[in-house]
């Protein structure tokens, strides 16, 4: 473990959605993941009396694309609405970060990430805002440089030229493991204030099962980069383990988290995640029958699915596919999915990459077809406002 200390403090889908199943790469289910058990463990689950006062939404929901934000965007990965209005969109293969304009549809250039090194799955990925943004204005990037992948913060003054307002970056962390596939990338600040990180295994399954290491795993740490206190494993980031790709992050309206994981050839999944668990990776793949494992909640044939982001909204979690190249809704009762899942805009905008609450019954939802794996049409890569319930 490396932590750096800083100085400076839809229609339902036809086919086959199956319950007994985990996520293919972006692309499929080959080792390229992003072109690449025994019942669920009770302790993640709400208890009996919470469960009862759930409530439940309804099992058919539906989406309605309000408008097109914006277009041409290169190689979107990350996003991060801002609280006094706009979007931030993280370019992975250009290593930029663009304001925009969620009204007009305008792209102002914030500036380039430095040491950015792009190369098949890696690049500048996830993008996150400080828990103090309003005070400190920083934006989090997660990125892959030539010796691993990492987190910086930077310094975000929309007073100076475009294109010169990021600040130097400021390591907070680094020593997740890299490769050309499995670079994870997703990051968010979940209600706790905490910097919650999805990372990959990096093509290296044995990473997943290797505590000590960073790759495959869910990480938990303070804004400084430091272990978060009450992490499940002493003096150590790692809040669970036992995945393949973590890409999407996302809490409940009572703060429980989910998270969504490519498959390799069988089993996309989407998990409720509890602190110290085991997801079984390389072991298991979607649903076992080995207690040892946490089971996924839905999992769908990487055919359909290859997610990458997720968001909360109306109950229920929004997932976007890439090879699916559809958002699924996973309505929930707790930490279980309370309907078999239902997919929406299903082959209409290519693959989606990137889907963030607008809040209420709004989302972001971000199209990934410049990525190499997918087919650009005119206007791609764009962000889409949709209103769902």
């Amino acid at each position: 473990m490396i932590v750096q200390r800083r100085a400076v403090t839809a229609v339902l889908a036809a086919g086959a959605l199956l319950w007994m199943a985990g996520c293919s790469s972006d692309g499929g289910g080959s080792p390229s993941d992003e072109g690449s058990t025994s019942p669920s463990r009770t302790s993640a689950q709400a208890s009996p009396s919470e469960q009862a006062t759930e409530e439940t939404p309804p099992a058919k929901g539906s989406v309605k694309v309000l408008r097109t934000v914006t277009e041409d965007l290169k190689t979107p990965w990350g996003l991060a609405p801002l609280a006094d209005g706009g979007l931030l969109v993280s370019s992975r293969d250009e290593g930029t970060i663009t304001r925009v304009d969620e009204q007009t549809g305008k792209k102002t250039e914030l500036g380039e990430v430095p040491g950015v090194s792009a190369a098949g799955e890696g690049g500048l990925l996830g993008i996150a805002l400080s828990p103090d943004y309003a005070s400190d204005h920083m934006i989090y990037a997660y990125f892959t440089s030539a010796s691993d992948n990492r987190i910086v913060r930077m310094l975000y003054d929309d007073k100076k030229p475009a294109g010169e307002q990021l600040g130097a970056p400021d390591t907070v962390f680094k020593g997740i493991p890299k490769g050309v596939i499995h670079n994870g990338g997703r990051i968010a600040f979940g209600p706790d204030r905490m910097l919650y990180v999805g990372t990959g295994e990096s093509g290296d399954g044995n990473l997943s099962q290797d505590k000590k290491s960073l790759g495959g795993k869910i990480l938990r740490l303070t804004p400084e980069g430091e272990p978060a206190p009450g992490n499940p494993f002493p003096d150590s980031p790692v809040y669970s383990y036992g995945h393949r790709n973590v890409q999407g992050l996302a809490w409940d309206s009572k703060q429980r988290l989910f998270a969504s994981e490519f498959g390799q050839d069988t089993w996309d999944e989407l998990n409720a995640i509890k602190p110290g668990d085991d997801y079984g990776w390389p072991n298991a793949e979607g649903k076992s029958s080995n207690p040892k494992y946490h089971n996924p909640i839905a999992q769908w044939r990487t055919d359909d699915a290859s997610p990458s982001g997720i968001a909360y909204a109306e109950g229920s979690i929004w997932m976007a596919g890439l090879k699916g190249q559809r958002l699924w809704r996973i309505p929930l009762k707790g930490t279980e999915a309370s309907a078999t899942p239902q997919a929406f805009l299903t082959g209409e905008y290519g693959r989606l990459r990137t889907v963030v609450s607008a809040g209420g019954d709004k989302l972001w939802l971000v199209t990934s077809n410049t990525d190499g794996r997918g087919n650009p049409k005119q206007g791609d890569d764009r962000i889409l406002e949709l209103e769902v319930s």
